[in-house]
């Protein structure tokens, strides 16, 4: 069976070391948020991870989730009683503000928990973590009442939560959805329609289930510009808090997925069900999108995740797989043939995953930390400068990691050779799971168009600016020490490929929209590896102060060789890159339809 342990240590030494999360004290929350309680915490995470999900993941991939006539579904073996200690570990409501049942931490602990789920048991994480979104969403644009009534619930865990968005003509173009809505004399609204590819659409976790519908009421503007946002229960509820009445929605089907089976994806029938406006009318794209994004920061997590669990496995296989001889003479005289590990391109293999996995992880909590300054500081222009990188990094974060996370997933699959493709190794299960990451919550295609078209030219390019302009400071500032020439020469040159590239862009994009579109997803990646060379450096500077201040550790000097193999052998990528973005689009845009 495979296993997995939670990288608390490299979380702690990332929160307090190197983004020093004790320099947020003045943020709601984080006062609360002693090193004592957030090492307890990640702990206990750590301890419900490797105990609880880890067995249970390969439960519910053979298991599944089955669908009973009367449109009921029941999870595996084992989810039940998993999620009754998420509900009674409060793990739902960790940074949810106290007046709902949360407990008001930094999100940045939430996000460091969600990979640890993730890569425990990726299906069942979803379910928690989907309701952290429509919780996000209700916290910022529900009317207070709806608030009142619902949000202290799926705080605890015992109402969970969904997005509907998708539908069975129309997935990212949502300005073509026809799911209706029709007033109702008491305020509410009639919801009408299908929705398909919903995760958590219908369980037997919880007591009800909070649908987050988007819809068109009747009368509408065609295309997003008339698009709604609803709270759709699946039980409606009492003015006492009670269950009432089943509402007229329910699941007309479960997909057959190539991963992730132990969650219920379900095609959901609306007929005629009683819901709530969400927001302002024709602005629940807005509404959704708070979500979306939450989802999407989560998204590439599974990523990390995947890739993380998918690591520590395949290294456990080469430390004990023997199979040939070591290049350089013998290793293993009292064996007929040496651990793989001793050959370069296992090692190679091995390397590139831990590179990642370690600065992506550092990406995801820099960026979460951010999140938490936009939702919390009472500075504007702080809150402004967050919202302004988490706008541009979130399509970053969930294509790149995401991209990457299913590749290294693959590659750790091909360390097991014939074994990594059996079922019994559970290798494969990760390459599957893994990747639907790449496609729900915006393809990674879109994520790309994201990037270049929208986030780029906002505000003038003001995000950007802001990131070139840090890169650089830290570059200047660092530049003339010897020991981190390593990190900071070819984090300078990467940056420099990620700026030629930008110019090109403005240059070049504008008055042919098509080269845009060729260099979207080479930008995407270049990004991508500036950002994680960015973590590298900012890494290796504190390692070195460590090691300067207190000498050697086991720890520290692994991650100063992790960090120099990823300068060295994955950055120059950057470079290829840039190349094929400023080649543009004439060869790609070049044949006819019908010569493919």
């Amino acid at each position: 069976m495979p296993i997995y342990k939670a990288p608390v240590d490299d979380a702690l030494f990332l929160l307090n070391d190197v983004f020093h999360l004790d320099h947020y004290g003045n943020l709601p929350g984080f006062s609360d948020a002693s090193p004592d309680v957030v090492e307890a915490v990640l702990r206990e995470a750590a301890k419900f991870s490797e105990e609880v999900l880890t067995p249970l993941n390969r439960v519910g991939d053979k298991e599944g989730c089955k669908r009973a006539g009367d449109g009921s579904v029941t999870t595996p073996t084992g989810f039940k009683d998993a999620y009754k200690q998420i509900v009674e570990g409060g793990w739902i409501g960790i940074s949810v503000p106290p007046e709902f049942g949360g407990q008001g931490l930094p999100a940045t602990l939430t996000e460091i928990v969600n990979e640890f789920f993730c890569s425990a048991n990726m299906a069942f994480a979803m379910y928690p973590g989907l309701t952290q979104g429509a919780i996000a969403a209700l916290l910022t644009h529900a009317s207070g009442e709806l608030k009142t009534k619902y949000l202290p619930k799926m705080v605890e865990g015992v109402w969970t939560g969904t997005m509907n968005l998708t539908e069975p003509h129309c997935g990212t173009d949502l300005g073509l959805l026809r799911s209706k809505a029709t007033r109702q004399a008491d305020g509410s609204y009639k919801i009408s329609g299908t929705k398909i590819f919903i995760s958590a659409g219908e369980h037997d976790l919880s007591d009800n289930i909070i649908h987050l519908v988007l819809a068109r009421i009747d009368g509408a503007p065609a295309g997003t510009k008339g698009i709604s946002l609803f709270l759709v229960p699946k039980f409606l509820v009492k003015d006492d808090g009670s269950l009432g009445a089943r509402n007229a929605v329910g699941c007309g089907s479960i997909e057959e997925k190539m991963g992730i089976h132990g969650n219920s994806t379900c095609v959901m029938n609306y007929d005629g069900a009683t819901g709530w406006l969400i927001g302002e009318e024709n602005k629940g794209m807005q509404g959704m999108f708070v979500m979306m994004n939450e989802a999407r920061l989560g998204v590439a997590v599974q990523g990390l995740a995947q890739s993380e669990v998918a690591y520590q496995n395949a290294v456990a296989y080469a430390r004990e797989r023997i199979q040939g001889r070591s290049l350089t003479g013998t290793k293993a005289p009292d064996k007929p043939a040496d651990p793989i590990i001793v050959h370069p391109d296992v090692r190679r293999t091995l390397l590139s995953i831990r590179a990642f996995n370690e600065a992506a992880r550092a990406f995801v909590m820099w960026t979460a930390l951010k999140s938490d300054v936009a939702h919390r500081s009472e500075d504007p222009k702080d809150r402004q400068a967050a919202d302004d990188h988490m706008g541009l990094m979130t399509p970053v974060l969930k294509g790149f990691l995401t991209d990457y996370g299913f590749a290294n997933a693959v590659q750790a699959q091909q360390m097991y050779g014939g074994h990594g493709y059996i079922a019994e190794q559970g290798m494969e299960q990760f390459v599957r799971d893994a990747r639907i990451a790449m496609i729900y919550e915006g393809a990674n295609g879109i994520q790309a168009l994201d990037l270049v078209g929208r986030k780029l030219p906002r505000d003038g390019g003001r995000a950007i600016m802001a990131f070139f302009g840090e890169v650089m400071a830290f570059a200047k500032e660092n530049g003339g020490d010897e020991a981190l020439k390593p990190f900071i020469t070819p984090l300078s040159a990467s940056l420099g490929h990620l700026q030629q590239a930008t110019t090109w862009l403005m240059q070049n994009a504008m008055m042919k929209p098509d080269n845009a579109g060729a260099a979207a997803t080479d930008y995407l990646h270049l990004f991508g590896f500036v950002a994680l060379g960015y973590m590298w450096a900012k890494m290796a500077k504190v390692t070195n102060a460590k090691i300067a201040e207190s000498g050697a550790t086991p720890y520290l000097s692994t991650k100063l060789v992790t960090g120099r193999f990823f300068m060295e052998r994955m950055l120059p990528e950057t470079a290829a890159n840039l190349a094929r973005i400023q080649s543009g689009c004439a060869t790609i845009m070049e044949l006819p339809a019908e010569a493919f």
